[in-house]
């Protein structure tokens, strides 16, 4: 839904609701997600049939011009996704019931399934073979970007970002990565879904050994993803085509990371004394206000001008520090977009190995 308003460039607020069994405002009930039309003030649920509403108000239904072959693309997730996994909001067709992982098998036959149905277009990289995004990538975008990076934590060797074993589905994430609004703001990022994983099911159930193992060696991989997103051009030619309609949003990721500390500031600092408070943790920071800002002060200025000189900071040790600390509490999208999100990560990473 949230990336279906996007695509059009629709103005819209955000209201979070807490979806894990605590406190909610009194005029909320049901399940998320939920919308508000502005129209009339009524209510509509169901993740799909707002997507298609999205569509048929705003974009003249080009997202679903052929709608009974979408719906039947749509239909296909529930024959190839795996049919017998233990139900969560975080960790979809994952887990047993018994808390431990699918076998790589179950999960192997989805991606060929996958693969296999995105195979049968041959015009364009998207389902159905269409050269651009319809409401059936829409629909099958959340499972198939946490299979991206939730699957390696599983089991060794299960990469669904695979061109020799699934080059079909591989094309996919490569067309999905183009889409802007995407990309920019509604794309998670590998580091966000390896923390939900420690949710799996109902509740917190704790992460399987195997699991959390997995997840170490991964770590490594990742940051060199993260200092290759920061550096790419392509990557920024695409935030600019997002940026250029939406005023509100910096002219580069980077900035945008600074943009978004800078109106949560307050909070941020709260935070960072709550948790020093209650964790103990091991990154370098002060537990005063005015001294924290002053640190969150120079980590914007150092995603503001995108520069690696490090050595003319007053702390930068806990500027870096405090980049760690981000990321660590940071979930992507909720916070902000991948591409914002790798910057915070790059100056973490650059600060401890400098």
């Amino acid at each position: 839904m949230w990336l279906a308003l996007e695509l059009q460039d629709i103005k819209y607020d955000t209201i979070r609701i807490d979806n894990t069994g605590g406190g909610r405002p009194s005029y909320y009930s049901g399940e998320t997600p939920q919308m508000i039309w502005p129209e009339n003030n009524n209510w509509q649920s169901e993740s799909l049939d707002l997507v298609k509403e999205i569509d048929n108000k705003y974009n003249a239904g080009k997202l679903g011009s052929n709608l009974v072959h979408i719906q039947k693309l749509c239909d296909e997730f529930r024959k190839i996704f795996p049919s017998r996994s233990r139900p969560s909001s975080r960790a979809a067709f994952l887990f047993q019931y018994n808390g431990e992982p699918l076998w790589k098998t179950e999960f192997e036959k989805a991606l060929k399934g996958t693969d296999d149905l995105l195979s049968d277009g041959k015009d364009g990289p998207f389902f159905g073979g269409s050269t651009s995004i319809t409401i059936a990538d829409i629909a099958w975008a959340p499972f198939l970007e946490r299979y991206r990076y939730q699957l390696p934590c599983l089991h060794n060797g299960l990469e669904p970002y695979d061109h020799n074993k699934y080059p079909y589905l591989s094309k996919w994430y490569d067309a999905m990565d183009r889409i802007p609004s995407y990309i920019c703001r509604v794309k998670g990022d590998a580091s966000s879904w390896r923390k939900v994983l420690s949710m799996a099911g109902f509740g917190n159930s704790g992460i399987p050994p195997i699991v959390e193992s997995n997840m170490d060696e991964l770590i490594q991989k990742e940051i060199f993803q993260v200092l290759d997103q920061c550096s790419s051009s392509t990557n920024l030619e695409i935030w600019k085509k997002y940026a250029k309609t939406r005023p509100y949003v910096a002219a580069s990721p980077n900035e945008e990371a600074a943009l978004i500390i800078t109106r949560n500031r307050n909070a941020i600092i709260k935070d960072a004394i709550h948790q020093r408070k209650i964790k103990n943790n091991n990154y370098d920071l002060p537990t005063d206000e005015e001294e924290l800002n002053a640190i969150l002060r120079e980590l914007v200025h150092v995603l503001c001008t995108n520069t690696p000189d490090y050595e003319n900071l007053q702390n930068a040790k806990r500027v870096g520090a405090f980049a760690a600390f981000l990321d660590e509490r940071m979930c992507v999208p909720r916070d902000m977009g991948c591409l914002s999100a790798a910057h915070i990560k790059k100056i973490a990473y650059e600060i401890s190995t400098y």
